[in-house]
C-alpha cells in the first residue's frame, strides 16, 4: 500500500506516526505541509471530505494570531497562506481514503493493533 503523508518534521504526533509506520514496512512519501507546496484541489478535496472544522487547528498558535477577516475566509485559501493551520498528519492512500491525526481510527485502518 502505497502512502502519501503530509506532515511536519518538529510535530510530535507526525514523527510518531511516521516511525511507526516506517517500523511496518509501510512504503510511505514523506512531504513536509511547509517545504512542498500542498496542490490546491487536494486541499479542497480534503476540506471537503472532511469538513473545514476538522481539518483546521483552531487550537493553534497561527490560529490565534489571524484576525476575524482571515479566519472568516475560504479555508483552501485559509490553508495555502498557512499550512501549518491543518491538522496533522494527513495521510493518503492510494485507494483515496485520507485520514486527519494519528488517532486510534487511523491506527486501526492501517492495520495497527489498539491493544
Amino acid at each position: 500500500m502505497s502512502i502519501t503523508f503530509w506532515g511536519l518534521k518538529n510535530c510530535d504526533t507526525c514523527r510518531a506516526a511516521l516511525k511507526a509506520m516506517t517500523a511496518a514496512d509501510m512504503d510511505v512519501d514523506y512531504r513536509d505541509v511547509r517545504d512542498d507546496v500542498m496542490p490546491q484541489d487536494l486541499l479542497a478535496r480534503v476540506v471537503a471530505s472532511h469538513g473545514s472544522d476538522n481539518v483546521i487547528n483552531r487550537r493553534s498558535t497561527t490560529w490565534r494570531g489571524l484576525d476575524e477577516t482571515a479566519r472568516a475566509g475560504d479555508p483552501v485559501s485559509l490553508l495555502q497562506a498557512h499550512p501549518t493551520l491543518m491538522k496533522r498528519p494527513l495521510i493518503l492512500l492510494e485507494n483515496g481514503e485520507s485520514f486527519l491525526g494519528w488517532t486510534p481510527q487511523t491506527k486501526m485502518a492501517l492495520g495497527f493493533d489498539q491493544a
